[in-house]
């Protein structure tokens, strides 16, 4: 089963907010908006999205100061959206952070043509090597672009959280990533009780996964340091 890709709206004008919702809405992207910027941070957070459309003219917190903290534990694209069109404030946004910077006015498609852009970007970074789409090993298969996920082929549904667990530990197959790596990688700083939220995850995941949850073949536990995913067997034939 293919997972949506949700969409982080952080734009206090309602009806440009309501436009890009709509349009995403039709193209299948799932949405969640917020007019302020320090809930935009904490959204960011706690709901995982694939990409974040920011306005920089936000009421309670300047969209530079958005990105800043975001940047400070995520690498989710970011694409700004703004009326400001100085260069310097351009600039500013991309040395910040920011994948890519659009002037209002805009159109759909021209919207909808960076978002693709900045999702293709993410998932090459998030993959870490241009080429990497795909992992495979024992009978689970990823499909990173696709966001797809089946073992022994049958598709497995994933929460948008357990996707980016799944994913993150995949493309480290072979390495141990701490606790703490899984955890800056998924919620970042702001999430309560960090550890407690990454078990009751991991718990699901391998009960979707694994045909003996309590005997992993996929994701194994290396105890008090974190989880280790099975080497990628694409990746050892390539070598």
């Amino acid at each position: 089963m293919q997972n949506k890709v949700t969409v982080l709206i952080i734009e206090d004008e309602k009806n440009i907010c309501d436009f890009i919702a709509t349009t995403l809405k039709a193209q299948g992207y799932k949405t969640i908006t917020t007019g302020l910027g320090r809930e935009g941070v904490s959204l960011t957070a706690s709901q995982c999205p694939e990409i974040i459309l920011l306005d920089l003219g936000l009421p309670d917190l300047d969209g530079m100061e958005v990105i800043r903290q975001i940047r400070s534990y995520s690498a989710i694209p970011i694409l700004v959206i703004s009326a400001r069109t100085q260069e310097k404030e351009k600039v500013t946004a991309l040395d910040l952070g920011a994948d890519d910077y659009i002037t209002k006015p805009f159109g759909s498609s021209e919207l909808m043509a960076r978002i693709r852009t900045a999702l293709r970007h993410g998932a090459q970074m998030a993959a870490g090597s241009p080429v990497a789409r795909t992992y495979r090993s024992g009978g689970l298969h990823i499909d990173f672009e696709k966001r797809l996920v089946t073992v022994d082929g049958r598709p497995v549904h994933l929460t948008q959280v357990e996707f980016k667990i799944v994913s993150f530990l995949a493309v480290n197959s072979g390495r141990v990533m701490t606790y703490d790596a899984i955890i800056s990688h998924v919620w970042g700083p702001y999430a309560d009780d960090n550890n407690r939220i990454l078990r009751v995850n991991m718990a699901n995941i391998r009960r979707k996964l694994e045909q003996n949850p309590a005997e992993p073949r996929f994701i194994l536990t290396e105890i008090g340091v974190g989880y280790r995913m099975a080497e990628d067997e694409s990746r050892q034939e390539s070598v």
